[in-house]
């Protein structure tokens, strides 16, 4: 036993020299650099604990003057929260709509010219750029006052993400199926139908309704500019200094936007 076991030692081969570990280097430089970015952004923005600890106790003052809330306040605002699901019902519905063509235009394997496809990316990306109530407002002073330049706001806001969201997706889908189909001969249209059309499908539902819990939260502040829904009631309660109204309306926001990204999420789950 003890001779075979020798002769194994003699035939394995003598490892060559261990590598070092890698440096930390790099991660101690990237450490100083956040760090640094840290405290130039703190020092820039005048943001300093003392400032932070000193607002403290403001906070508890606002939240005795919120709490508890103005339980009756709750039947006057039923009915413009209807308003805001309304608006972000028909935004993200005209958004998602409007998404398909563009985002099919923004897709480098359906569109192989550049010249069509990056202006497209361009316009997506000019629609993010601008905040939601900076286009409400927008609306506003064009339309006037009322849930319409809300719901234009709410179109434009879910065009760009669900576009943006479902190129990409596009750009990714398995190849096999449109090179078989270009294959036999499908002209375009029979290409996007039955190649592209089957993969995204259930992405583009999922996108839809993520992009719906976002405009309920963001249709619930467009008020504030004059674009209709709960947030004009915001304005309101805050200008007169109603806090415990205010705490009614965040509460009730709160609970809409619950059940609706839970019944949201229960939906994408089956799909995906």
């Amino acid at each position: 036993m003890n001779t075979e076991l020798n002769q194994e030692k003699q035939t394995l081969k003598p490892l060559g020299n261990v590598p070092s570990p890698p440096s930390k280097f790099k991660h101690y430089l990237t450490a100083l650099i956040i760090i640094g970015l840290l405290w130039a952004s703190a020092y820039k923005t005048d943001a300093t604990f003392q400032e932070l600890l000193t607002g403290l106790p403001e906070m508890g003052v606002l939240m005795d003057q919120m709490l508890p809330p103005d339980w009756a306040y709750f039947e006057p605002i039923i009915e413009p929260m209807l308003e805001t699901i309304r608006m972000a019902v028909l935004g993200t519905t005209f958004g998602a709509i409007l998404a398909i063509p563009l985002s099919l235009l923004a897709a480098s394997n359906v569109v192989k010219s550049k010249i069509l496809f990056y202006p497209t990316r361009m316009f997506l990306n000019l629609i993010r750029t601008i905040p939601d109530l900076l286009k409400a407002a927008i609306f506003v002073a064009i339309f006037g006052l009322g849930a319409i330049p809300g719901i234009l706001a709410l179109t434009f806001f879910s065009l760009g993400l669900i576009s943006k969201l479902l190129y990409e997706t596009i750009e990714a889908i398995d190849k096999g199926p449109l090179e078989a189909m270009t294959a036999v001969g499908a002209n375009k249209i029979q290409w996007i139908f039955f190649g592209i059309v089957p993969q995204i499908s259930a992405h583009f539902m999922s996108y839809t309704l993520y992009t719906f819990e976002v405009n309920i939260r963001a249709a619930a502040v467009l008020g504030l500019v004059g674009a209709g829904g709960i947030g004009h009631y915001y304005e309101k309660t805050l200008g007169f200094l109603q806090y415990d109204r205010v705490a009614s309306i965040i509460i009730f926001t709160l609970v809409i936007v619950l059940i609706i990204d839970y019944t949201s999420t229960k939906i994408r789950e089956k799909l995906l």
